[in-house]
Formats: C-alpha cells, structure tokens, sequence
C-alpha cells in the first residue's frame, strides 16, 4: 500500500489530488498539510511512502522541505503550476514533477515511478539546477523554524547533524556540510574547515595561528578554527579576492 501525504497550501489543489488519488486502489491518503512546517511534522509523524508537495508555499518552499528531510526520506513528487521551477538532486531525488491542474494520466504514471522507485525523465527533463537558497527550514526541539540565509552565521557538523548557528540561537538540520557546500551562495558562504561553513558577512574578524591556520570571531562573538588549507583562500576572500 502506499501511503500517500498531500502538501498544498491551496485546498482545492489538495482536494483536486484527494479525489484523484482515491479511485487508485493500492493508495492510502494518510494526512494533509499547507504549509512547509505542518509537512515536516507529518512526514516524521506518519511516515508516507510518497509526499506529494507544492513548491510555492508561504514560510518555506516545497524544495526546501525536501531539502531538510531526513533519511530514510519518503518519494517526493512535486505538484506546481510553475514548469520553470528547477528539481535539483541535492534538495530531493524527485521521482516526479507534476503541472498542475494535474491530470488522471500523468498521476498514474508518477505513481507507476513511486512503485518501482525510479525518477521520471519528463520530470527531470524540466528541472534545471535550483537558484542558492534563500532560507532554511531548522528544527529547535520539537518545532520548525524558516531561518533567512542573511540570518545563519555558520553551519557546523557536530555528531552527525549539521547545526545552524543564528546570532542568539541554534537549529537543526539533516543535510551534511557537503549537500549544503554545493548549494550555498559561493559570494556569501565559505567552508573554513572539514567541520564548518561561514557566512562571509558575519565575520568580524580573523587572527592567524602558528601552524598555519587560524581563528575567526563571528559578528555575535562566536568563535570558528579555520583549516591551514583553507586560511589564505579565506582571507582573499574577505579582501575581495575570488
């Protein structure tokens, strides 16, 4: 059976794929969501085999809450009414990439593609790659915060989890320092170290050390090592050098 979780804030769009998906024998609908925090708590909540998720949503995007799911993660078939909208690897592993109004045909086949566990070429033929992210969806305890990215002093990699430092607070995600390193605004993070990414703009200052590498103070006191490898490209960078 597949257990199939809705996500659009528009209820005739959730109401359009409820009847949809209803005549399809082997599909269980087992929550609805319209917004991206509601959907991170379903989707922990409820465990869907597939989430079928709207891309313009307020607080956060579609591709973002796929972004920051955790594995095991559900297949994720995106519905939009925008065909310009990029699919990208890194945010999802879609298996589809549905126009809205979705039609009986093309659901079938995206449903075809979630038994077999397989992407749809169509799909992807649409998918560019996605513009950096603008925000990020974090967990703090038991909630979901959308932090904007001018906001986040660093990234940090502690026992499995990356941390995203805010000044005053800290969140949670699941993406690794590497998933986010490629996805990230080059003119504006920077991975000091195998263990932690910059916001540039939050630096306030940066001494050297005798090996080579160095410290750097953030714009709320924090402090962050920077690699020997990577001092002197982070300096240029600071200069204005890329």
């Amino acid at each position: 059976m597949i257990r199939a979780l809705l996500v659009d804030d528009e209820q005739p769009a959730r109401d359009r794929l409820r009847l949809l998906l209803a005549e399809v024998e082997d599909v269980e609908i087992v929550g609805e969501a319209d917004d991206g925090e509601r959907a991170m708590e379903q989707i922990a909540a409820l465990r869907p085999t597939v989430v079928f998720l709207d891309i313009q949503m307020p607080g956060c995007t579609g591709m973002e809450v796929a972004a920051s799911l955790p594995e095991p993660r559900p297949h994720i078939v995106f519905c939009t009414a925008y065909d310009e909208y990029a699919v990208d690897a890194f945010e999802l592993h879609a298996v589809d990439y549905l126009l809205k109004p979705v039609s009986r045909a093309r659901l079938q086949k995206a449903l075809d593609r979630v038994r077999r566990g397989a992407p749809s070429e169509e799909g992807m033929d649409r998918a560019g790659r996605a513009g950096a992210p603008t925000r990020f969806l974090a967990r703090k305890g038991t909630a979901y915060r959308v932090v904007p990215a001018r906001e986040v002093l660093c990234f940090v990699s502690e026992n499995g989890l990356t941390k995203l430092q805010a000044a005053g607070d800290h969140y949670w995600m699941s993406p690794t320092l590497n998933d986010l390193e490629v996805r990230l605004d080059a003119r504006h993070f920077f991975r000091v170290s195998r263990a932690a990414i910059v916001n540039l703009d939050a630096v306030r200052q940066v001494v050297p050390n005798e090996t080579g590498g160095g410290e750097l103070t953030l714009r709320d006191g924090s402090r962050v090592q920077v690699s020997r490898r990577r001092f002197r490209e982070l300096t240029d960078r600071l200069g204005g050098v890329s």
